[in-house]
């Protein structure tokens, strides 16, 4: 008896927590894959679409690809420089990797290398 009425609690409990684990991995998994591409597209004699091919490489290696709804790498102005902004869409299901999701979206930066 004892053991329905604390596994009532305990048990959501613990799912939420798991949740909540998957969801910031799958966010810092991906911001860390968009960092990675900013960095990967500003280097000397690279497009912004190299970039976005490293961070889809490096997402579909950690990460389910129905997770992703876009990846954009752009050339953009970071404080007066040249830069790149790699911006990844995504969502997240609220029940373990299935279901609909909740949509975010991370960014990476990087200024680009002019060989100056």
């Amino acid at each position: 008896m004892d053991f329905v009425l604390v596994s009532v609690l305990v048990v959501p409990l613990f799912l939420a927590i798991l949740q909540i684990g998957l969801f910031l991995y799958v966010r810092n998994t991906v911001t860390a894959a968009a960092s990675e591409g900013a960095h990967y597209a500003a280097v000397l004699n690279r497009e912004p679409a190299d970039g976005e091919a490293r961070t889809r490489e490096l997402i579909h290696g950690a990460v389910q690809n129905q997770l992703i709804d876009s990846v954009v790498a752009e050339e953009t102005d970071i404080d007066g420089q040249p830069g790149v902004q790699v911006v990844v869409k995504a969502h997240m299901p609220p029940l373990g990797l299935w279901g609909p999701g909740i949509d975010f979206t991370v960014e990476g930066h990087a200024v680009k290398e002019t060989g100056e």
